[in-house]
C-alpha cells in the first residue's frame, strides 16, 4: 500500500557554493545525466516522438543534449548541481587530478 503523506526531505545544501571549475563540471554531469536516461528509455523500447505518447513508448526528448529544450537541460543541470553540493555537504572532497 502507498503511503499518501510521503514528505520528501532532501539535504540542505542552500549554504553549499560551487567553485567555477565545479560548476562548468555541471555542463557534462547533466549532459550525462541525460545520456544515462536516454540509454535507459532505449533499452526500455522508447524512441523519439514529437510528444510523449506512453502507450507508443515515444518521447520527445530522445534527442541529443544539445537539442534538448532549455527547461529540460536545467532539469538536468540543476541533478547536477545539486549532486555536487551534496557530495561537499557530506565533508567529501572533488578535485581534478589530471
Amino acid at each position: 500500500m502507498m503511503n499518501k503523506t510521503y514528505t520528501p526531505t532532501p539535504a540542505d545544501t542552500s549554504s553549499v557554493q560551487l567553485s567555477e571549475e565545479l560548476l562548468q563540471l555541471t555542463e557534462e554531469m547533466a549532459r550525462n545525466v541525460h545520456d544515462v536516461w536516454a540509454v535507459g528509455r532505449i533499452a526500455e523500447g522508447w524512441s523519439w516522438g514529437p510528444e510523449r505518447n506512453d502507450a507508443r513508448k515515444e518521447n520527445p526528448c530522445l534527442v541529443p543534449y544539445e537539442k534538448l529544450p532549455d527547461s529540460e537541460r536545467d532539469y538536468d543541470r540543476k541533478t547536477a548541481i545539486e549532486t555536487l553540493k551534496l557530495i561537499l555537504s557530506l565533508g567529501y572532497r572533488i578535485e581534478r587530478i589530471a
